[in-house]
């Protein structure tokens, strides 16, 4: 009876709930009158997942797990004594890999600065340098890298100090890199890896000929040791490219020496030598110029046509001007000689200094430059700027004026001033690479260079000028400098291979006028100037009769010898 009521039951919620579907609701559903997004699936019948899913997943599970399992009782227990001891006692270090610097070549191939491999325990390159005198001020020197008691790097460079090694410093120095290794408890290595390679710095070829800059360097030395002069500078440069083809000063430091610094007993004699071994004189150097300031000055009288270059000024030995106050004592300008009557040319070549003294102050019926005239004209040529070669380090100069006066002695300025500034003494102060600077203006008609020792150089106006001017004015003043060789003053520079333009100067320093600066200034071939030069030995004895003039003399006679093409006239 039940089971008849329940199957009665069961049949009945079978029709209720899967009534049979008739043909004109399939054909209704398929017009989409819900209007069902079919792009977006919407009325979609979705298929159940098989149910053979889940059992392969739980599998796949069960393998993982059971890997890992398996490697981490290995760690753990097989293992795990030994990756214990060495987790305890194995260290991790990070090494410093210091990047090479670049190798410093000179135009003619030489190895100037180079690197090579420690045999201590430091991890960088030990820098080298050519062992023939006459470079450190030129190459400079550097300071390790420098670590902490602990051994970390405090300092991860190398530091550049002077030189071309601070000068070129971004094209000679590299990018460090970085090694990891692991060092057991018996200071072995265990494993290494390289995380960062260094790259090495890039090549340098310097525009300086290591011959003539040796052969410089030596000629300044002897004569300095030989005529007890101070010391010494000299600088030669292309009057096109401004690129220097020596730079030399003496005495000078050991570059090796003091960039490793072992040697302190050397190191510290650097620094007690009064004649300071540091000094880059070329550029740091101040000095009285003395005559080799005549041919601008004649430059700036031509510019401001007080007097033709044919008229002529007689030089009796000394200019007298008289004293208002006391008629029986005048005033004495002295000149190094009597040498008659001079126009221009003449009076550079022989430097004539009443002939200056009158142009540059005035006298009777001759119009003078006038004190700012002249600091004008010698501030066109940069006689108070800095080159630009070394803007850290380079001495601006000095031309005095009555500012200056005032503000040094506390007095007015006179015309006797402006008579010995118009010579190249008194207050005015100049650097041997401004020396050179100028007179390749004058050599190559009024473009201003900015020196450099990169071999390839490009022509580079320094202060973005140029002296403008009459090319008649600049081949005058050209004139007289060729004449001073070939009967003048710097007739000790007349060789046969080449034909030279000089300009001779001295200084007279002291208060007893016993020391001088001796200075000659030039440049070669006469009529197509390639090359300009300017040397100065510092503070000499008076009595001596040697100076730049021989030094340059020498340097020309073994160019003449061994390297002659410099000195062709084309």
């Amino acid at each position: 009876m039940k089971r008849n009521i329940f199957k009665k039951i069961f049949n009945n919620w079978g029709k209720k709930y899967y009534k049979e579907i008739n043909p004109d609701e399939i054909f209704l559903d398929s017009k989409n009158l819900p209007e069902f997004d079919l792009h977006q699936f919407e009325g979609r019948l979705e298929k159940p997942i098989s149910s053979r899913v889940f059992p392969i997943l739980i599998l796949i599970c069960l393998l993982v797990f059971g890997v890992f399992l398996t490697r981490l009782s290995s760690l753990q227990i097989v293992q795990g004594a030994f990756y214990r001891e060495r987790s305890e006692n194995n260290k991790l270090k990070q090494i410093l890999l210091v990047a090479s610097r670049g190798i410093i070549y000179s135009r003619d191939g030489i190895k100037l600065a180079w690197n090579e491999k420690s045999n201590s325990e430091s991890e960088f390159p030990l820098r080298k340098y050519v062992d023939t005198e006459g470079f450190s001020s030129l190459l400079g020197f550097l300071k390790y890298p420098s670590k902490d008691k602990a051994g970390f790097y405090y300092e991860e460079e190398f530091v550049p100090k002077d030189g071309a090694e601070l000068y070129l410093n971004e094209i000679l120095s590299g990018k460090n890199g970085l090694k990891l290794i692991e060092i057991s408890v018996n200071g072995d290595i265990v494993t290494q890896s390289i995380i960062e390679p260094p790259q090495n710095g890039i090549n340098a070829v310097l525009s300086v000929d290591s011959r003539i800059q040796s052969k410089l360097f030596k000629e300044i030395k002897n004569l300095s040791l030989e005529k007890n002069f101070k010391g010494g500078a000299g600088v030669i440069m292309d009057v096109d490219s401004g690129e220097i083809l020596a730079m030399t000063s003496f005495p000078e430091y050991d570059s090796e020496v003091v960039t490793e610094g072992k040697d302190a007993e050397k190191i510290e004699s650097y620094y007690k030598d009064n004649n300071n071994p540091f000094l880059n004189r070329t550029i740091s150097g101040l000095y009285a110029p003395g005559s080799i300031i005549k041919p601008f000055l004649a430059f700036a009288a031509l510019e401001e046509d007080i007097i033709s270059p044919e008229k002529q000024i007689i030089s009796t030995g000394e200019l007298i001007i008289p004293n208002p106050y006391d008629p029986e004592n005048p005033t004495i300008f002295k000149d190094w000689k009597a040498h008659g009557a001079v126009d221009m040319k003449k009076a550079i070549a022989v430097s004539s200094d009443v002939y200056f003294y009158e142009i540059g102050g005035g006298f009777e019926s001759q119009e003078g430059l006038g004190i700012d005239r002249i600091k004008e004209y010698l501030e066109k040529f940069n006689f108070t700027k800095i080159t630009g070669f070394d803007p850290e380090r380079e001495e601006n100069g000095v031309i005095p004026d009555p500012e200056w006066k005032y503000n040094t002695f506390g007095d007015i300025w006179r015309l006797g001033d402006t008579y010995n500034t118009a010579i190249g003494q008194y207050g005015m102060q100049i650097t041997p690479i401004q020396a050179v600077v100028a007179t390749a203006a004058l050599a190559n008609n009024g473009k201003l260079l900015r020196p450099s020792i990169l071999f390839t150089a490009t022509s580079t106006e320094a202060l973005g000028s140029k002296i403008k001017s009459e090319e008649e004015h600049f081949e005058i003043v050209k004139g007289g400098m060729r004449m001073a060789v070939l009967e003048g003053t710097a007739s000790g520079l007349n060789i046969g291979l080449a034909e030279i333009a000089g300009k001779t100067g001295t200084a007279e320093l002291g208060s007893r006028k016993q020391f001088v600066n001796s200075w000659v200034v030039g440049f070669w071939p006469y009529k197509k100037p390639k090359y300009a030069f300017a040397v100065v030995m510092e503070r000499g004895p008076s009595t001596n009769l040697v100076g730049a003039t021989y030094v340059m003399r020498q340097l020309f006679d073994w160019m003449t010898i061994n390297i002659p093409e410099y000195l062709k006239n084309n």
